[in-house]
């Protein structure tokens, strides 16, 4: 068995937006900034696989700005 952070964890985002700052953690806004920044992919039609290289630093940016 591989280890247990290798694998990427499966997110169910929330149907709308509700546009407060900063934005949620499963906002459909801040999983699109991930995918541009690499440490997410769509799955679903609102599942998104999280990279276990996500930082908590990482993810709060993502919710205040764009990350690249």
């Amino acid at each position: 068995m591989a280890g247990a952070g290798s694998e990427s964890r499966v997110v169910k985002a929330k149907r709308k937006c509700c546009t407060s700052r900063p934005r949620c953690k499963r906002c459909p806004v801040v999983f699109k900034r991930l995918v541009a920044g690499d440490l997410a992919e769509r799955v679903g039609k609102r599942r998104w696989a999280v990279s276990p290289e996500l930082k908590k630093k990482t993810l709060k940016m993502a919710r205040r700005r764009a990350i690249a």
